[in-house]
């Protein structure tokens, strides 16, 4: 098998202009001398004159070969610094309105953006690592293979070791794998460092090209147990409210009975007394039980129990039980959702009989519909009345709150609780224009 030919090497670009420098100046070189050999003078002055031209030709080869190829390695010299990161160079010379002069200055415009631009991301760096070794949550980031790449002060504080400690670690060894495979919650969960509930949420980055796991634990121990710590007073807060008002008077009344069975003698009227204060008693322990019945109702509200359930036969069968006021039915696409029938049910009932009630005060109508707009995933269903309108809509959601004389005050918390336990909104609003109220319910399809 015969050898390959040699590669033929290229000719370097110096070597290049120095050749057309040469060529160019060839042939005024070969004219002058032509003359100066074969025109009358003597020896001396022919070889003077020789001397003299091919000097003057080289130098100026030679000189031209500089001019080009200076700036070209000036130029490369700026490029490599800023390959090197290197902000510090700048090119100097074709200052003139030239092509040369242009790519100067577009050069070293390219510098000052890069030294800025490396100033600010150095910046952010340095604002980013400050804010996480200050910040009171653990931040955690692993690789593909689960290992710990980066870690801040809470973390190190949170798992007791120190930083070279932990990167390199599998998640398994530090106790992470379960926060790192869970969506957003919160978990129970116990470190060397510390023990409690812990808020886990997770996020992926980039770092160097390699893609990166963030997860970040926020400790919510004491925020939890601030919540329960006040929701427990308000609790305590309602109940003793509603027993107070139930128990003072029955307490007033049952002294009053005692005094009169203990009179002698007693007034001839003493057992249309006695009955009328039993009857308060009674009247008052009926109340209480149904109030203690009510709050058990409300917090007893169990997990819906999701199915198929036709909005249009739903809708239309909740405003057929409503007899009290004419309700109009303003159709809309029959679509199909996943939910808990009776639930949604039970909050379309209190929603119509709530816009019943305030109809009735003003000899309105109720209007009930549901639509799905384009491109939504969301039903939105929504009842109108033209009642009086809402006084007050900052406390329409708080428990026991009513503005009827004999409300209970946990209709529309019962049915916000079930909005919500579905994935979806409930609010109140008064009509603009136009008397009355607007409840509008907006589900997940």
């Amino acid at each position: 098998m015969p050898a390959p030919a040699p590669r033929r090497r290229r000719m370097t670009h110096d070597r290049r202009v120095l050749l057309m420098a040469l060529l160019a100046g060839l042939p005024g070189s070969l004219l002058a001398l032509g003359l100066l050999w074969f025109g009358d003078h003597t020896p001396k002055v022919q070889w003077t004159c020789t001397v003299l031209v091919v000097g003057l030709w080289w130098s100026f080869a030679f000189a031209l070969q500089g001019t080009v190829v200076r700036p070209l390695q000036t130029l490369s010299n700026l490029l490599a610094a800023l390959r090197e990161e290197d902000f510090s160079f700048r090119a100097r010379g074709g200052r003139g309105e030239d092509s040369l002069g242009d790519a100067m200055r577009e050069v070293n415009a390219l510098a000052e953006t890069l030294r800025q631009q490396r100033l600010g991301a150095l910046e952010a760096t340095a604002l980013l690592r400050k804010v996480m070794e200050e910040i009171d949550v653990a931040v955690f980031a692993f690789d593909a293979e689960r290992r710990l790449r980066l870690v801040n002060r809470s973390g190190q504080r949170l798992l007791g070791r120190a930083e070279e400690q932990l990167l390199g670690r599998q998640a398994d060894e530090l106790g992470l794998s379960g926060a790192l495979a869970t969506a957003p919650r919160v978990l129970e969960l116990s470190f060397p460092g510390a023990a409690g509930r812990w808020e886990a949420r997770r996020g992926t980055f980039r770092q160097a090209g390699l893609p990166l796991q963030l997860l970040v634990l926020s400790d919510v121990s004491r925020a939890l147990r601030e919540e329960e710590r006040q929701a427990w007073q308000r609790l305590i807060r309602v109940l003793g409210h509603e027993l107070n008002n139930s128990l003072a008077p029955i307490r007033s009344i049952a002294g009053s009975l005692e005094a009169l069975v203990d009179r002698e003698p007693r007034p001839t009227d003493w057992q249309a007394d006695m009955r009328r204060g039993l009857g308060i008693i009674t009247a008052r322990s009926d109340a209480l039980s149904r109030f203690m019945e009510a709050y058990a109702r409300l917090a007893r509200l169990p997990p819906p129990q999701l199915g198929p359930v036709a909005i249009g036969p739903l809708v239309r069968r909740v405003a057929g039980l409503e007899t009290r006021v004419e309700v109009a039915v303003r159709p809309g696409p029959e679509l199909t959702v996943r939910a808990d029938g009776d639930q949604l049910e039970q909050l379309l009932i209190n929603l119509l009989r709530n816009a019943a009630d305030a109809s009735l005060e003003s000899g309105g109508s109720v209007a009930v519909g549901w639509s799905a707009p384009n491109g939504a995933r969301s039903l939105e269903v929504w009842v109108e009345d033209e009642g009086p309108g809402l006084p007050n809509t900052a406390n329409l959601f708080v428990p026991f709150f009513t503005t009827k004389p004999h409300g209970s005050g946990i209709g529309l918390v019962l049915s916000r609780q079930i909005a919500e336990a579905h994935g979806g909104v409930l609010t109140l609003d008064n009509r603009h224009p136009g008397p009355g109220c607007r409840a509008h319910l907006r589900l997940p399809l």
